[in-house]
């Protein structure tokens, strides 16, 4: 009895993460695991997989012009939305860098963005606001403005579709403002002192310090951007013109609209490496533009 109670002393831990590490063999390892299996299959969920080889990597690679059409589509999606969503995520932080009255309430109120962004309810909102007869042009309307298509235009569709992941720039917007306010008061005296502007001391004082908060933000929303699925399937469903048809949506309708879940493993097993790709070549960049004040080289 003795050992026993050594034993559940000794392992308490592992009886606490159990529900964690359960839920995670169960329903992330595994799938994660099957989906390489099934990506060498014929497996149309009805039938039972049979066992292909490299046919499905080869079809992709060979046969099917919408993997690299949803593929580029993708890729101009990550570049338009990362980059916006971090720049106004990072001056809606430097605005509520403050000590002025209610500020916190004002920060509660830009992070619920990022608690609703993502849900299917706003991409539906969303695509009534941009309509042809929606509320951002009858704003326009009132300023003599000519009406945009929003969404009907293969030009301006994935811009208003990159709008939508802006608008949920709430989480990246804490991690900026909690980067600043570690940032140390007297560099900035200093610089006063030595007639420095606020322009100046943002380059060379503040981009600096909250540099490994702007890599962790890349790094995160750049992995996010490329599994966006929600906006594009809800608000355009890939149109017009499958101008916004993103890889996620592309893999959505060959697992689930045509039934090949081998070959639907095998693009995600793709954009899988892709994901990996971008992310080691950006941790390799760091280096050279992220600074840390220990001076420790992060490789």
């Amino acid at each position: 009895m003795s050992s026993f109670l050594k034993l559940t002393k000794k392992n308490i831990g592992l009886v606490y993460i159990a529900p964690w590490l359960i839920g995670f063999l169960i329903f992330q390892l595994y799938p994660f695991a099957s989906s390489f299996i099934y990506s060498f299959t014929d497996y149309s969920i009805t039938n039972t997989p049979s066992f292909v080889g490299f046919k499905n990597y080869i079809t992709m690679f060979t046969k099917d012009t919408a993997f690299y059409h949803s593929l580029i589509i993708t890729l101009l999606y990550v570049v338009i939305s990362v980059p916006m969503k971090l720049v106004f995520a990072l001056l809606v932080a430097l605005m509520l860098n403050t000590n002025m009255k209610f500020i916190n309430f004002y920060r509660t109120v830009y992070y619920l963005p990022s608690i609703l962004g993502g849900s299917v309810a706003v991409s539906i909102l969303w695509r009534f606001l941009f309509m042809k007869e929606g509320m951002v042009n009858g704003i326009l309307n009132a300023m003599h403005i000519p009406p945009v298509d929003w969404l009907g235009s293969p030009n301006m569709a994935l811009f208003t579709l990159s709008l939508l992941s802006v608008w949920q720039f709430g989480s990246s917007m804490v991690l900026f403002l909690a980067g600043l306010k570690q940032v140390p008061n007297e560099l900035y005296e200093a610089c006063r002192v030595d007639g420095a502007t606020k322009f100046r001391m943002f380059f060379t004082i503040t981009l600096p310090l909250i540099s490994p908060i702007i890599f962790f933000n890349v790094i995160m929303q750049m992995v996010n951007a490329f599994q966006d699925f929600t906006g594009a399937f809800v608000v355009t469903n890939g149109g017009p013109m499958n101008s916004t048809y993103l890889f996620a949506l592309k893999l959505y309708d060959e697992g689930f609209k045509f039934y090949k879940m081998g070959y639907a493993s095998a693009l995600s097993w793709i954009l899988f490496i892709i994901i990996l790709i971008v992310t080691l070549v950006t941790f390799k960049s760091s280096k050279h533009w992220t600074y840390y004040e220990d001076g420790g080289d992060r490789k």
